[in-house]
């Protein structure tokens, strides 16, 4: 899943299907763009990132995790305190 994709309409206010439609492409060609099944051409994703006003690597960058907050290991001299 493209979660920078998703999170910058849905942090915009705009609804998938308006920006499909706004892109002149199907609502089921962004869903498969923003899940990973389908690869958007170069000049596709440059009108997504004009459209969203966003920088175009930012958005399609994929992520495997997200990684959490790093937890330090304490000394035990500390952990027994």
């Amino acid at each position: 899943m493209l979660v920078n994709l998703k999170s910058a309409f849905v942090a915009r206010g705009i609804k998938q299907v308006d920006l499909a439609l706004s892109l002149k492409i199907s609502p089921s060609v962004l869903s498969e763009i923003i899940n990973g099944r389908r690869q958007p051409s170069p000049s596709l994703r440059a009108r997504i990132a004009h459209e969203l006003r966003a920088d175009e690597g930012w958005l399609f960058a994929a992520f495997t995790r997200i990684p959490g907050p790093a937890i330090e290991a304490r000394p035990e001299s500390l952990a027994a305190g």
